[in-house]
């Protein structure tokens, strides 16, 4: 039942859309607005009074919310361009029918009940994200609402021409101790739970993201008469560096490193190779062993290159830290699987959500549903209503687990 009315809901609500070819919303647009009605009546239906605030987040509350500890649940609106009907929107989709299963009862709960739907999570329109819940964490740069989209707009002007006045979002900072945690449903965008066979994907992690360039430098030269043997060939040399980093990366089941460009200079079809830059982007779920690995893969850069006398450097051009999953929550979760019926998986996250920058303010936890053949990010993305029906039912008693801590 809940599972028909999100994938009604979510249907209906992907017409919000600047793109005739699955789903185009950006931040700060008509189609965010038009999107915001459609959130907005679910909320109204679960019982929740909907509320914009400063920072673009659509924050709907419960009626017993004042002066009791609050159970943060929600996800992102945003889409990328000709995205999914599911990424982010399911969760504010599934959040609200969690939510009405207590509408009428919020007496008896000791704790309030806030879905928020996020403007920006993506980072497609502004070269930033997750305005939102930085806000609410009280970690946003003021500075962001200067950055200028595509067309020349700075965030500021779209923000006001909005509605909201961008200076507000640095008031939103939440208190940390009036908050009993958040909760974020997700599609997987990956295989795993579909193979396992598994609804209920439980994650122990957001992996932190590494990204570094790399230069291999060599000695150009004709490809006709320069022999073989001696030449330092660049591009020769960083085919070495990526197949280890490959090799390595396949060996460890908790890390994804992935060489993303590549540039070949002089880019000849008659010339050695004298200069190669690419890219690498490592990500794990533990910070240490991501680190480990790029110092590993530093050293063998140098020994190799050495060895085939070209010279490589290796420069760290961004960093975002591993966010664990409260073990507190995650249990919750996973009894809150069972007791529905479910099977449960835990695995680790590879891309970036709301959460991260939510456990800022508070302990956090997601949950994942299998999404059809690990597709995301694409108009054929989907998940079915019997996974979206069970991680509403685990939603509800993950709630009520929680609400025990605060029974008087």
């Amino acid at each position: 039942m809940n599972g028909s009315i999100a994938a009604e809901r979510l249907s209906a609500i992907s017409a919000c859309s600047a793109s005739e070819e699955g789903v185009t919303r950006l931040p700060w647009t008509p189609e965010h607005q038009a999107a915001l009605r459609e959130i907005t009546r679910w909320m109204e239906d679960a019982g929740l009074t909907a509320e914009l605030d400063a920072a673009g987040t659509l924050v709907g509350r419960s009626p017993n919310a004042a002066g009791k500890p609050v159970i943060l649940m929600g996800s992102h609106q945003d889409s990328v361009p000709n995205g999914g009907h599911f990424d982010g929107i399911m969760g504010i989709a599934l959040a609200c029918l969690a939510a009405k299963r207590f509408n009428g009862h919020w007496d008896e709960l000791p704790v309030g009940i806030e879905v928020l739907a996020f403007a920006d999570e993506e980072g497609v329109r502004f070269p930033t994200a997750l305005i939102g819940p930085r806000a609410l964490a009280g970690t946003l740069d003021p500075a962001v609402f200067e950055m200028t989209d595509g067309q020349g707009v700075a965030m500021r002007a779209a923000m006001g021409a909005f509605g909201i006045n961008p200076d507000d979002a640095m008031t939103l900072r939440r208190d940390p101790a009036t908050i009993a945690g958040y909760l974020e449903a997700h599609i997987e965008q990956g295989p795993v739970l579909e193979a396992a066979k598994v609804p209920i994907g439980i994650v122990t992690a957001i992996c932190g993201i590494a990204r570094f360039t790399v230069a291999v430098t060599g000695e150009a030269g004709h490809a006709g008469t320069v022999p073989m043997k001696g030449r330092r060939d660049a591009l020769v040399g960083a085919a070495r560096l990526i197949g280890e980093i490959n090799t390595r990366a396949v060996a460890d089941t908790n890390l994804r490193a992935t060489v993303g460009t590549i540039s070949v200079k002089p880019g000849a079809v008659n010339a050695v190779p004298s200069v190669v830059d690419f890219t690498l982007e490592v990500r794990a779920d533990d910070d240490a062993r991501r680190d480990r690995f790029a110092d590993d893969i530093t050293a063998f850069a140098k020994e190799t290159c050495s060895a085939a006398g070209l010279r490589v450097s290796i420069t760290r051009t961004y960093e975002q830290r591993a966010v664990p999953s409260d073990e507190g929550l995650m249990v919750a979760l996973a009894e809150a699987t069972k007791e529905t019926g479910h099977a449960s998986l835990r695995l680790m996250s590879g891309a970036t959500h709301d959460a991260s920058a939510m456990a800022d303010l508070c302990p956090v936890a997601m949950l994942f549903i299998p999404c059809r053949a690990g597709v995301s990010h694409r108009p054929d993305e989907y998940a079915d209503a019997v996974s979206m029906g069970a991680a509403v039912d685990v939603l509800e008693q993950t709630i009520k687990r929680i609400s025990i801590r605060y029974e008087a």
